[in-house]
């Protein structure tokens, strides 16, 4: 009887505990503004199953992905006989044998998972210290300390767990069917001691102490991360979506996140989820080539200054936990977005504290004085004038007077062509990519395409000064470019630019506009498919093609551009080492384009020699920005005689039809 109200009292004061520290984090989280997350409700449950309970994302490290689902799927498995141990501590005589042939299943299954969750755990914690790999050296002291006594406690709940078991084989109990447990129980057959209640005391108590350490500790994701993925909008409709900001609301005097109030208690969330596994900083390409910058230590931050709230008010999240040299550093390519297994939005974050210091602070790189200043009067980040959009329109007239394009202006409606062909700044101002504007043009005309340019009225779509923080500028460029669009009751636009296609496919929608956008990668793949252009020219050459961040993990396009590439007989297609949801990003994203890179290797510089070692002649690009920071990379290596940079646009023109000028 006092043994049962020792544990009693053991049980009540831990599950206190455990309830109070919930509560405490809770409170931290919710220092966070609101935000809805209660939408989509089967897509999260999709999310939920796919990304949480199937631990899909963990497989992208096989190894790793291995160890850890045991242990996940192991201690999932676990529950019912934790419930039973604890049972056995007040009703000796409780299992869940009731359940009949059921209780086989149960107990097999658990002796099973058992194993494999402690030879997991045991090879995991050797890792720690033995043949550590380097994402994972990437980490204080105290976290790896951490990490080693959580593996530590999971191993002894196994053994006690084991211990017990073997025990009530020994005297001869019903145990249900357990194939490890009696076959280590031959080891120990003629004992006589008696420990069954030792190994079934020190197995709860483990359990309960496990429990309490969690929510302070690193491990504190084996309760948050489940949540975590269900709350997540990745993969559902706001996949990498920034929100526009209300400017008209004046109680608001804080633009941007200076501090962890000003972030959303879901940013907060993701920073108390972190596993500190390290796939993020060793996908980010800023950290890769030498920059400060750790998307890790971006949520880890977050975390510790939403612990220190109360007690350290002196110091703020950006400056004093995180640097603006880190934040500007950001390409905002989500490499660290897609490998993170517990779903956390890393790129957000950064913009939001991005925005507090290019909007309250104005604390960003001097290059970007000029492009700022380029924007309000050029309406562009290219120093030319809308006047000069139109340029490429008056060369292509020339170049190819059998063509299908139509100024809106003339046009009067959209309803009069086939689709809108939004050119972007880039493909209007930048002389290089031009070329891919008209090779486009040329291939649309060449299938019979009706398209519509807006030239002059076009502006810039916002997506530079959004990723740059400037969101009152991004917000200007958007509601003008709506107004345009209704004027012509545009709803179907083709774009060469996969920012541009990001914009306007996905975040116009959050400003009340719903537009059918695709890119030409895309549309060029739906002409070849429906046999309104072939190839009629073999291009006997060994192709690579480079994945736009943008337009792979951003809007999940990979096959189509390849499929183009595959089209042309005699090209033959290889792929770098790094390609489609693990590319290497160009260096250009998140408005990196327009600043210097003086920290490190060169970003451009590391995809180019990836590049290069494929043994490829061209490197294939989706993308006005990959296109230059490619051939800016090609031309350092000095590899320009060798080594081609091109649109898919311009490698398939090259190939249906050959009197065409390219």
């Amino acid at each position: 009887m006092a043994t049962k109200l020792i544990f009693a009292v053991i049980l009540i004061l831990s599950l206190g505990l455990f309830v109070y520290s919930l509560g405490r984090l809770i409170k931290m989280i919710k220092v966070g503004k609101p935000e809805s997350r209660s939408g989509n409700i089967p897509a999260r449950l999709k999310n939920l199953f796919i990304y949480g309970i199937l631990n899909a994302k963990l497989f992208r490290k096989k190894f790793a992905g291995i160890l850890h689902v045991c242990i996940f799927w192991g201690f999932l498995v676990l529950l019912l006989m934790v419930i039973e141990g604890f049972m056995q501590i007040f009703f000796p005589e409780f299992t869940f044998a009731f359940t009949g042939f059921f209780y086989n299943i149960i107990t097999g299954t658990e002796d099973l998972f058992g194993g494999l969750v402690l030879v997991a755990a045991s090879i995991s914690l050797v890792r720690r210290f033995i043949g550590t790999p380097e994402r994972l050296k990437k980490v204080d002291l105290h976290s790896r300390l951490d990490a080693a006594f959580i593996l530590f406690l999971i191993i002894m709940i196994m053994l006690t767990m084991f211990g017990s078991n073997i025990e009530k084989i020994l005297l001869g109990e019903s145990t249900g069917f357990r194939p490890v447990s009696k076959s280590i129980s031959g080891l120990f057959s003629g004992s006589s001691f008696e420990l069954m209640q030792v190994f079934l005391w020190a197995h709860n108590i483990i359990i309960l102490f496990f429990l309490n350490y969690l929510p302070y500790s690193k491990h504190l994701h084996v309760l948050t991360s489940l949540p975590n993925v269900y709350l997540s909008n990745i993969n559902i409709d706001d996949k990498n979506i920034l929100k526009p900001m209300n400017f008209e609301d004046e109680s608001i005097t804080q633009y941007g996140a200076r501090d962890v109030q000003d972030l959303s208690w879901k940013q907060i969330l993701d920073g108390f989820t972190c596993t500190e596994c390290g796939r993020c900083t060793e996908a980010c390409p800023a950290n890769s080539t030498g920059k400060l910058l750790n998307p890790k230590l971006i949520v880890t931050q977050i975390r510790k200054r939403a612990h220190d709230k109360e007690a350290v008010d002196d110091k703020t999240l950006v400056a004093g936990y995180i640097s603006p040299q880190e934040l500007w550093a950001c390409t905002t390519c989500a490499a660290c977005v897609e490998e993170c297994p517990v779903m956390i939005d890393h790129v957000t974050s950064i913009v939001d504290m991005r925005r507090n210091l290019a909007m309250m602070e104005s604390d960003f790189p001097q290059e970007l004085n000029t492009v700022f200043r380029n924007l309000e009067n050029n309406e562009s980040p290219w120093a030319f004038g809308s006047e000069s959009r139109e340029e490429w329109i008056e060369e292509f007239l020339n170049e190819y007077p059998e063509n299908t394009l139509v100024k809106m202006s003339e046009a009067g409606n959209a309803d009069n062509v086939d689709v809108l062909f939004w050119v972007g700044c880039a493909g209007a101002f930048d002389k290089r990519y031009r070329n891919v504007t008209k090779s486009f043009a040329k291939i649309m005309s060449k299938a019979k395409i009706k398209f519509g340019v807006l030239g002059r009225e076009e502006k810039c779509n916002g997506d530079t000064a959004r990723r740059l923080g400037n969101e009152f500028l991004a917000q200007q460029f958007i509601t003008s470019n709506i107004e345009t669009f209704r004027k012509y009751n545009v709803k179907k636009v083709v774009v060469t630019c996969p920012h541009c296609l990001h914009s306007l496919k996905n975040e116009y929608k959050k400003s009340g506009l719903e537009l059918e956008v695709h890119h030409h990668s895309e549309y060029i793949a739906s002409l070849l498919k429906d046999g309104k252009i072939r190839t009629v020219k073999p291009l006997n050459e060994k192709i690579t093609y480079h994945d736009s961040c943008y337009l792979g993990r951003y809007n999940s396009i990979y096959n189509s551009p390849r499929e183009i590439v595959r089209a042309v007989e005699g090209a033959e297609l290889i792929e770098m080492s790094r390609s489609e949801s693990k590319g290497f990003c160009c260096g250009a994203g998140g408005g990196r384009m327009f600043m210097e890179e003086t920290e490190g290797k060169r970003v451009n510089i590391e995809r180019t020699e990836e590049a290069i070692g494929t043994g490829a002649s061209t490197v294939a690009t989706a993308c006005p920005f990959c296109m230059t920071m490619l051939s800016d990379g090609i031309k350092a290596k000095e590899k320009s005689d060798e080594v081609k940079i091109k649109d898919i646009a311009e490698i398939l023109l090259m190939s249906i039809q050959t009197n065409l000028y390219i």
